[in-house]
Order: structure tokens, then sequence, then C-alpha cells
């Protein structure tokens, strides 16, 4: 079975919640596994770029990893996000950190550094090298400032054996399409956009990796797996009632947007490590109206 067989449909990016007093909130991270994984997920990313990874030392990281499989008991596979912007720091912490249980790694392009296409290359080919599962690329420009084009996410998924697939959330929808022609037969591509999944899905995507199915585990993945069946008008009217979601949660920043809606479904605080902070309190009534309209 291929990583594209395994990590079809929806996965979640899972956020890290904190205590008010900033300390990883493991309780929580707990009660919002087993909400996900209750209500229909195929399955979790934790660290991914949703979870504040930045804020997070090696440490909770690694305390992180632990909890997830100790919770989630084999239900759903589990991907780990490994990315950054120092190659070398980089292949050290993917042969340090515990990936026995881990399916695959996913791993976001260099940020800041703003690399060539040849620079992501050779990036990517040295984690790949040293990865002890599957590479899952993750192309986000709108967060690192360099996007991967098409050529070179091809020339990686057909030049290098350990990297199985993509999170593309480009946003281009042209260069999707590219790559959908022309990546190898068991080469996962898995949108990295909740608002523009069902669209992506129809020209061939796998599935996705949400933010939003935090909040709507169920409803989300009902409208994944309705795309995945090529039932796209039933998907559509689930996708419409979620589309001012998604504005909610990505207007002033994600996760603080994400964490605002499961803060009001009482399973989290509503807590972030700077620079990032909670959302506005206009905002915020804004999604507490969305709340109970749609209750």
């Amino acid at each position: 079975m291929t990583i594209r067989d395994t990590l079809g449909g929806t996965g979640v990016a899972i956020i890290t919640p904190f205590t008010t007093d900033q300390r990883v909130d493991f309780p929580a991270l707990g009660k919002l596994i087993h909400y996900i994984i209750d209500n229909g997920v195929d399955y979790i990313v934790t660290l991914g770029t949703t979870g504040e990874t930045p804020v997070l030392d090696k440490e909770e990281k690694k305390d992180i990893i632990q909890f997830t499989y100790e919770t989630v008991k084999d239900r759903v596979p589990v991907v780990v996000g490994i990315g950054g912007n120092d190659t070398h720091s980089l292949v050290e912490d993917l042969q340090s950190y515990p990936l026995e249980k881990a399916v695959a790694v996913l791993s976001a392009s260099p940020f800041y550094n703003k690399p060539s296409q040849q620079g992501l290359f050779e990036h990517y080919k040295q984690l790949a090298a040293a990865s002890p599962k599957p590479l899952i690329l993750y192309n986000v420009p709108g967060r690192t400032g360099r996007n991967m084009e098409a050529s070179t996410t091809l020339k990686l998924a057909h030049e290098v054996s350990n990297i199985a697939g993509i999170k593309e959330a480009s946003g281009d929808m042209g260069q999707c399409m590219e790559i959908l022609r022309d990546r190898p037969e068991s080469f996962l591509v898995t949108s990295g956009d909740d608002a523009l999944a069902l669209p992506q899905i129809a020209c061939g995507m796998d599935g996705v990796i949400s933010v939003a199915a935090n909040a709507f585990p169920k409803v989300f993945s009902d409208m994944i797996r309705l795309c995945r069946k090529e039932q796209f008008a039933a998907a559509k009217k689930i996708n419409d009632r979620l589309i001012e979601a998604y504005r909610l949660m990505f207007t002033e920043n994600n996760p603080a947007g994400v964490k605002a809606f499961l803060f009001e479904m009482g399973i989290i605080e509503n807590s972030m490590r700077l620079p990032v902070v909670p959302i506005s309190a206009s905002l915020h009534e804004e999604v507490k109206k969305y709340l109970k309209s749609h209750s």
C-alpha cells in the first residue's frame, strides 16, 4: 500500500493547545484528538505549522509526538511535521525525533531564506535521504515567501525515491493541475487550502490536510468523502455552509482563528504564544454568531 492509498481523504493539521500560562495543554490536546477521530477524520498531522511549531522547543515537540501516538492508539495514521529553513538541523531532527509510529513526515519548504528552485530540490533531496519515513513536501508560499514550482515538485517526485507526495497550498490551480497531470501514479497530491479543496479534488487531488477539520471534523470529512465519490452537488451544499467559517478562521491569523472556534466549543483555552495573539474582539463575536447560527 502506498502513501497515496494510506493518506487519501481528510487529514487534520492539529493545533497545539496551550494553558493560560503558556504551557502545552496535554489534557486539551487529548480531548481534541478524541473529538476529531470520533468524528471521522482519516488521519492526523501533528506539528504542522498550524501547531505553532516555530514557538515550540525540541523537547516539547518530542513530547507532543509521543503523546499523540499514545492517544491515537493506531486508530488512524499519524503524520509528523518536521520542517524549517536549516537543512542541516532538520537532518538531525529526522534522525532523533520519535518517528517509529509515524506513517510519513510532512516538511514545509524553507521560509525566509527564499532559496532558488535548485536550492529547494537539494534541500528536499537531503531530507529524503535522512528520513526514516516517506517524505511529503509542503508548498505554502504564503508562509515561506517562495513558491515551489510544479517542475521542481515533479523532479523530486520522479527522481527521489523517498519523496511520496505533496501538500500543495500555493492556491495556483494551474500549478496544481500540472502536478496532477504529470505526477507518478503512486505520488500523493493533497490540498493545503480548505476553501479550495472541493475544486482541487475535482481536478484529481487525493484529499486535504485541513485546518477547519479541527473544529468541524464530521461535516468537513463528509464533504471530502462526497468529493472523492464525485458527488460534487451534495459536497457543495456542505461546503457552502463552511465558506464563512473558512473566512473567519483565516482573516487575521491561523491558528488564532480556529482556536477561537475551539475555545467557544469548550475544547481548549483561547491561548497562543507570541508573536501570535488571539483574534480581535469583533472577529471573535462573528465566530460566536456563526457557531450559534450553525448549532
